[in-house]
C-alpha cells in the first residue's frame, strides 16, 4: 500500500532538491562520508532501526550500503538484505501486463470481465483503469496499520470476494482513487494469461535477466531477513507482527535490496526489458473522462519539479517504508528502504541525499538572462547612474532624484554583491513578469522584488530593494 505519510515524505523530498556543483558520476569519498552522516543522523533522530540506500548516477549504480539494526538477530547490516518494498511492487505488476500486451495475449483496453468473472462492473472496467487507479474498486487497505482481518491468511480471490464485488466508489474513468484491490485483480489476470504464479512470471521476464533477487514478502520473514518495527507516538520502537500470508500479492508483495531495486531503475533509464514504447506508456499520465490527470501512469507517479522530470513510487508494508525515485533526464535514481513504518526517516534521508549528490536542475534561459539584467540594474542604483530607458513611465515616476539618491547613499558603501540568487518561481501578475531575488551586500541581506514587461528586453515596472527579514 502507499500512505499519506509516504506521500508527504516524497513531497518534502522533491521540493527540497537543491542546486549543487556539477559532479563526476562516481561518488567522492567526501560524498560517501556525507551520506553516512545523513543516514546516521536521521536514524538516530527518528528511532528508525535501519536503512538500505542505493544511488544511481550517470546511469550506473554508484552507491549501495545498509545501516543500523536490521533485526534483533542481525549483528551487522547487510546491503543485500531484502526489505519489503510494498507498493513499489505495483510498477512490476504493471510491467507484467505490458509484457503480455506486447506478446499479443491481452490489451490494456480489454475489460476485466474477459478474464475475471463476477467483479462489480467488470464489463465496463478496463485493465488500464486497474493499473491507473481509476476503476472505482474500493481499496481494501487504506489504513496505516494492520487491521483485524490481516491476522488471518487470505487468497487473492478472498480479497476480490470481499472488496471487488462491492458497489463501485465511482463510475470507471471519472475519478482517481488509490486502490490496492485493483492491483490484486490485475495480478490474477497476469496469472491466468501467463499460466504462472505472478512472482514466477516476474522472475522469468524481469528479475533473472536483470540479476535481481526478489522474494515474496510473506517468505522474507525470520532469521536472515530485516524485521519490521513500529512506534506508538513517542513510545519505544518495537518489533511489529507481520500480516498473515496473502495480503499484498500484486499490490505489494515484493522484497528486495536497495541495490536490486536500483537495477530496475537502470533498466528504466536505459529502456531495456520493456520496449521504449512500453516504458513511455507506463510513464504517461492517464487522463480522466474530463481530461484531467494527477500525473499517475501505470504503477508509477510522474511529474516535474525545479525543471527536473521524475518517475516515482513509495511503499508501506507492515513495519516498512520505502521510496524509489528516478530522474530520467539526469540518468539518476535514489532508493531508500527502512524497516519502520513510523517517522519520516525515509523522506528525510532521500531529501538530504538528493541535495548532496544530484546536479542542479537545468537552468531556465529566461531566468538566467533576467538575473544578469537585475544584477546590472542594482549596480546602477548603487552608483546612481540610472539608465531610465530601461524603466517604464511608472518606474521612472517612482525613481525621483531623492529616491535615487537614497539608494546610492545607502547601498554604495556596502560594495558589490557577494551573492545574487533568484528566490521562488517566475510568475505573471498584472501583465508583468515577476521575479524576486536575495542579495548579500556587505554584511547585510536584501530582497529585490521586480516586475518587468514580458520579453528579454522588457522594461522594469518595479525594482525595489529592501532589507531581508531575519
Amino acid at each position: 500500500m502507499t500512505s499519506l505519510r509516504s506521500a508527504l515524505s516524497f513531497a518534502a523530498a522533491i521540493a527540497c532538491i537543491a542546486s549543487a556543483p556539477a559532479l563526476a558520476q562516481a561518488l567522492t569519498p567526501a560524498e560517501t562520508a556525507q551520506i553516512d552522516r545523513i543516514v546516521a543522523k536521521n536514524l538516530a533522530s527518528s528511532g528508525v532501526p535501519s536503512a538500505s540506500v542505493a544511488i544511481v548516477r550517470g546511469g550506473q549504480i554508484v552507491f549501495a550500503r545498509a545501516y543500523g539494526r536490521q533485526s534483533e538477530t542481525t549483528p551487522v547490516a547487510r546491503d543485500d538484505a531484502p526489505y519489503q518494498i510494498a507498493s513499489i511492487s505495483k510498477q512490476f505488476a504493471a510491467a507484467a501486463i505490458l509484457l503480455l500486451q506486447h506478446d499479443g495475449k491481452l490489451s490494456l483496453d480489454d475489460t476485466v470481465s474477459k478474464y475475471i468473472p463476477d467483479i462489480t462492473a467488470g464489463d465496463t472496467i478496463s485493465i488500464r483503469q486497474l493499473l491507473s487507479h481509476t476503476a472505482g474498486l474500493q481499496d481494501y487497505w487504506p489504513q496505516d496499520y494492520s487491521f483485524k482481518a490481516m491476522a488471518t491468511p487470505v487468497s487473492p480471490q478472498g480479497i476480490i470476494d470481499r472488496w471487488a464485488k462491492k458497489p463501485l466508489d465511482f463510475t470507471p474513468g471519472t475519478q482517481w482513487q488509490y486502490s490496492n484491490t485493483g492491483y490484486v485483480v490485475a495480478g490474477l489476470i497476469v496469472e491466468k494469461i501467463s499460466g504462472q504464479p505472478l512472482l514466477d512470471f516476474l522472475k522469468a521476464r524481469i528479475f533473472t535477466p536483470l540479476g535481481i533477487t526478489a522474494y515474496d514478502q510473506d517468505r522474507a520473514i525470520g532469521p536472515g531477513f530485516p524485521q519490521g518495527y513500529g512506534r506508538a507516538a513517542l513510545g519505544p520502537v518495537r518489533p511489529v507482527t507481520p500480516a498473515a500470508p496473502g495480503w499484498l500479492f500484486a499490490a505489494g508483495e515484493l522484497s528486495m535490496s536497495a541495490r536490486d531495486l536500483a537495477k530496475w531503475d537502470v533498466a528504466r533509464i536505459d529502456r531495456t526489458i520493456l520496449t521504449p514504447e512500453d516504458w513511455k506508456l507506463q510513464e504517461t499520465p492517464v487522463k480522466l473522462a474530463d481530461g484531467s490527470s494527477n500525473g499517475y501512469g501505470l504503477g508509477v507517479s510522474t511529474g516535474a519539479t525545479g525543471g527536473r522530470r521524475y518517475v516515482e513510487h513509495s511503499g508501506e508494508a507492515v513495519g516498512f517504508l520505502s521510496e524509489n525515485i528516478v530522474f530520467p533526464d539526469e540518468k539518476a535514481a535514489i532508493v531508500v528502504l527502512t524497516n519502520s513504518w513510523s517517522g519520516n526517516a525515509t523522506g528525510a534521508i532521500e531529501q538530504a541525499i538528493a541535495k548532496a549528490v544530484l546536479p542542479p536542475p537545468p537552468a531556465d534561459a529566461a531566468d538566467t538572462a533576467a538575473l544578469a539584467r537585475a544584477r546590472a540594474m542594482l549596480d546602477q542604483l548603487r552608483t546612481g547612474a540610472l539608465d531610465r530607458s530601461l524603466m517604464t513611465e511608472d518606474s521612472n515616476y517612482y525613481f525621483t532624484d531623492l529616491t535615487l539618491g537614497d539608494y546610492k547613499s545607502s547601498l554604495a558603501p556596502l560594495g558589490k554583491p557577494v551573492s545574487f540568487v533568484q528566490t521562488g518561481k517566475t510568475r505573471l501578475r498584472g501583465g508583468f513578469v515577476n521575479r524576486n531575488y536575495k542579495v548579500h551586500l556587505g554584511k547585510k541581506d536584501f530582497v529585490i522584488t521586480t516586475y518587468a514587461e514580458p520579453g528579454d528586453k522588457g522594461r522594469y515596472e518595479q525594482f525595489l530593494v529592501a532589507p531581508a527579514v531575519s
